[in-house]
């Protein structure tokens, strides 16, 4: 009697595990732009939780978000939104009353997270909240033009690029000082051109990415 010759490797059944690393795969890449969006959305929703918890005296679950987001955006006060004040864009003035240091010394003032009088800072400066949000919101605007979008070309990406360079290196150097609105203005212009740049290479990677998964399944099978 002779032994049967042995399988190749490739031919052998994918285990359970492999296959559902594989389905995995596959649902992340036919479903990206869900988590994508998801992602972004608890991003920017998050600071503003920092917030709410502070008025609700969450003030450890507050200081965790306000710590975590610090290592992410300079958080001055006086290019923050704020909850629960007076007003939602408190002036310098109205945030020294607060209790802001009126020191020089930004590293002093980015501590102040606000005061019962003023209202509490949100975790994120005004140009990251327009940023992020313009990338959430253009991600379902995405969703239902994504199949006869087409990738922004990058000349016209550094067009998009110029405003918020000007507005943001003017103020870095000291020559002038912005305001919330244009923040929001140019971030936003940003935020909207990123997407617009890169989503559609996301999309047409996920797609490589489902057509060769299946073409290794079928392989295997």
């Amino acid at each position: 009697m002779t032994t049967p010759a042995p399988q190749p490797p490739n031919s052998l059944p994918p285990s359970r595990a492999a296959a559902q690393a594989t389905g995995f795969v596959i649902g992340f890449a036919r479903h990206w732009l869900i988590f994508f969006n998801l992602a972004w959305l608890i991003y920017v929703a998050t600071p503003f939780l920092a917030a709410i918890f502070m008025e609700i005296d969450w003030t450890a679950q507050a200081q965790v978000i306000y710590l975590l987001y610090s290592y992410l955006c300079h958080q001055l006060p006086d290019h923050s939104y704020f909850l629960f004040g007076p007003t939602f864009i408190p002036q310098e003035a109205e945030l020294i009353a607060g209790g802001m240091s009126d020191s020089a010394n930004l590293f002093a003032q980015r501590s102040f997270i606000g005061s019962p009088e003023v209202g509490w800072k949100v975790a994120l400066c005004q140009r990251d909240v327009a940023i992020y949000a313009a990338v959430f919101v253009t991600g379902l605007l995405y969703g239902l033009v994504r199949n006869r979008m087409r990738p922004l070309p990058f000349k016209y990406y550094l067009l998009f690029l110029i405003p918020i360079a000007i507005d943001g290196g003017t103020q870095l150097i000291g020559w002038r000082e912005s305001n919330w609105l244009l923040r929001t203005v140019t971030g936003a212009l940003f935020g909207f051109a990123s997407v617009w740049l890169a989503y559609p290479y996301v999309d047409d990677a996920m797609a490589d990415i489902i057509s060769e998964e299946q073409a290794r399944v079928a392989g295997l099978r």
